[in-house]
């Protein structure tokens, strides 16, 4: 039987990667030659720049890990002179001590470049207001789409996280067009707009999302309250910040910057690097930083390299929108589930809404697992949990009790939600 022919053309990814290849070998010379830590990394996997000659050699470079980041001062991580260091950002810490990363002039350049781009993906120009809502200071995220939004030449509104009253106030005195923040966030305006009947008052026409992984349900939720385009942006502090890839008006996946970041795809569990198309956890090289630049670092974050270009013509390859993160994961009756397979279930619900949680306990020796989701009003709570109990066993292949919860009644939060509870190993 022949094969059907793809919508859109595969990306000659073998074609990207050999062009990418100038760069990454540039890079090992650089960082053998400036970072103490990647000089002693390599030396102790008994490789020299001169040994990396194509990218099955390449494969061979050891991983880096957030661990070794916070274990190290940044003089021993760093591959620039102290004088061409001109700022500091650091992660959240959400999952341990925060991660010190410098940059230089170029760095800040690349990322402000990198961050433009994205929003020019969503459609921002020179004649919007784009009301920044993620924090300023040690985070990128906050200073980074300001300087975004000031190279397309847009006007920022640099409100920072939180006082949602003031959010409000400022989102409709200055008719604000474009917002910016977490997607637990966006949320939570949007609800507060409709409980205000303020839907008819704001400007709002499109909203560019990240910092945390978010399902299809909530994407529909936000843009149906605002009636808005929303966008889901993809960074991590380590590499930039937010702004290495997002997707575009087709929402079929994000589009990385293959001009600044090379992508693996790899079986977590075996380090191997797997094919286009295979899911996995992704790998990051930088290829440009210079401040702490990047080999092979572990995002933890699972998803997959598209094999097809997207059908808005841009030239950038894509990922998947992000499943989970590997250590996210848990294991319910021996069937490993990511909270991104949860958003799949959800998504084909009819009657169900975006907001859940997922309670694991166990009793008399067994794995039971409660999905607590909130239902649309005029949906019956009974047929929602019929529907989420039969997309959940057909998704991820476990029997689940399903409750179905008053729109609103499950928390909000201003940064990121929380939705799993893995009660199991409680005393």
């Amino acid at each position: 039987m022949a094969r059907s022919l793809p919508k859109y053309p595969l990306i000659d990814y073998e074609r990207l990667h050999e062009h990418q290849f100038a760069a990454l070998q540039q890079l090992i010379k650089r960082v053998y030659g400036q970072s103490g830590f990647y000089r002693d990394k390599l030396k102790t996997a008994g490789l020299k720049p001169e040994d990396i000659q194509t990218l099955a050699d390449f494969a061979h470079i050891p991983f880096t890990v957030k661990q070794e980041l916070r274990e190290h001062p940044i003089e021993y991580m760093q591959a620039a002179e102290e004088e061409e260091i001109v700022r500091i950002h650091a992660s959240s810490g959400t999952t341990g001590k925060p991660t010190i990363i410098p940059y230089t002039k170029n760095d800040v350049d690349a990322f402000t470049d990198m961050m433009a781009r994205c929003l020019s993906f969503a459609g921002v120009n020179r004649s919007d207001r784009v009301q920044i809502t993620p924090g300023y200071g040690l985070w990128t995220a906050g200073i980074g789409f300001q300087s975004g939004t000031e190279r397309i030449g847009a006007m920022a509104i640099p409100m920072g996280p939180g006082n949602t009253e003031k959010q409000l106030e400022m989102m409709l005195d200055l008719k604000a067009s474009v917002i910016i923040g977490t997607a637990s966030y966006g949320l939570f305006l949007a609800e507060e707009i409709a409980r205000r009947n303020l839907r008819d008052k704001v400007s709002l026409r499109a909203g560019v999302f990240g910092s945390e992984r978010w399902g299809e349900k909530m994407r529909q939720r936000i843009s149906s309250i605002l009636n808005i385009d929303t966008f889901d942006i993809y960074g991590l502090t380590e590499i930039y910040g937010p702004g290495i890839g997002i997707d575009c008006h087709h929402h079929c996946g994000i589009h990385y910057w293959s001009d600044y970041v090379y992508f693996e795809i790899i079986d977590p569990d075996t380090g191997e690097v797997l094919p286009v198309g295979e899911k996995g956890e992704l790998v990051i090289t930088t290829l440009t930083k210079e401040g702490l630049p990047l080999l092979r670092y572990r995002t933890r974050d699972i998803t997959r390299l598209l094999p097809e270009a997207c059908s808005c013509g841009s030239p950038y390859p894509m990922i998947d929108r992000i499943l989970g993160r590997s250590d996210e994961a848990f294991k319910v009756k021996g069937v490993l589930v990511f909270p991104g397979q949860i958003d799949a279930a959800l998504k084909g619900t009819p009657g169900a809404s975006s907001e859940y949680q997922v309670i694991v306990t166990r009793q008399d020796g067994k794995d039971c697992i409660l999905l607590r989701v909130e239902g649309e009003p005029e949906a019956d709570p009974d047929e929602t949990a019929a529907a989420c109990r039969q997309n959940i066993k057909r998704v991820i292949g476990i029997l689940a009790d399903v409750e179905v919860v008053p729109q609103r009644s499950l928390p909000r939060s201003e940064r990121k939600t929380k939705r799993v509870f893995d009660q199991r190993n409680r005393g």
